[in-house]
């Protein structure tokens, strides 16, 4: 299945910059429209080591109002966690109605890297499917929207990235001895992803594989498939469409570059 993802899919810098301000803009509207309407939305982000799901995450949340959506980057289970069932950490980050929760990496690992690794034994990651598309489905049934990534790329882009990022002094300690581990590993991962993506896919918590290998095209697919969720949960309540002027947007992104943030129209962007 993923061999067949077509991971030449481009699109120019200059679009996306053109393109990002209003896409900002619509997913604050309708953060803001899941807030009046208590409607919870769930945000996975799965995918291989330097996918770019960092840096897509910093963009995604960079002109959203921060009191109204949390950030959750998991790793392995801690010692007190794993005297309680499997799950039990994540419930405790299940957002409040109204709120945007975001998890760079998540339950998944179950089937991904305990897998791999072997750190779960086989009949517990095996029942972990039943487990998680149960878990989504109660909290789908409770009014969450649950989007779902996997920020896909190849092994040879993902060798070229961590030899990039080894060559940069600033960014080098990211890459340990265990990303380049699971890099040799890469066609056990590739089988653990795609039978992840089989078994949990649901019309309740979709997947959607972001072509990953560049970094505009998939950070707007991302962007789209967001709103596009939003829109559809939010029905009729969904606000209308506000597209920046050309001066506006031209601000936007001069300020970005800047890092700072703008307030406009008496509202954040």
């Amino acid at each position: 299945m993923l061999d067949k993802v077509n991971l030449d899919k481009k699109l120019e810098k200059k679009q996306y910059k053109q393109q990002l301000p209003d896409l900002q803009r619509r997913l604050y509207d309708l953060q803001k429209a899941c807030w009046d309407n208590r409607v919870p939305a769930i945000i996975v982000f799965e995918g291989w080591d330097a996918a770019g799901k960092g840096s897509a995450i910093a963009t995604l949340t960079e002109r959203l109002d921060p009191r109204g959506f949390k950030l959750y980057p998991i790793r392995a289970a801690r010692t007190y966690e794993k005297q309680r069932p499997w799950l039990w950490r994540f419930w405790l980050k299940i957002p409040s109605y109204g709120e945007l929760a975001i998890f760079d990496q998540s339950w998944y690992g179950r089937v991904l890297v305990e897998r791999v690794e072997k750190i779960t034994p086989k009949k517990e990651w095996q029942k972990a499917y039943r487990d998680i598309t149960e878990f989504e489905q109660m909290l789908a049934d409770d009014g969450a929207v649950i989007v779902k990534f996997w920020l896909h790329i190849s092994k040879k882009e993902q060798r070229k990235r961590f030899r990039a990022l080894e060559k940069d002094p600033l960014e080098s300690w990211r890459v340990t001895p265990e990303d380049w581990a699971r890099h040799a590993r890469y066609d056990d991962y590739l089988l653990a992803a795609e039978q992840m993506l089989e078994r949990t896919e649901t019309e309740w918590a979709p997947w959607t594989i972001v072509e990953a290998t560049c970094r505009w095209w998939a950070r707007r697919k991302i962007f789209q498939t967001i709103i596009s969720a939003l829109e559809r949960r939010l029905g009729g309540k969904a606000p209308a469409v506000r597209l920046l002027s050309k001066e506006d947007s031209a601000r936007i992104r001069a300020l970005a570059e800047a890092g700072e943030a703008l307030e406009i129209a008496g509202g954040r962007i």
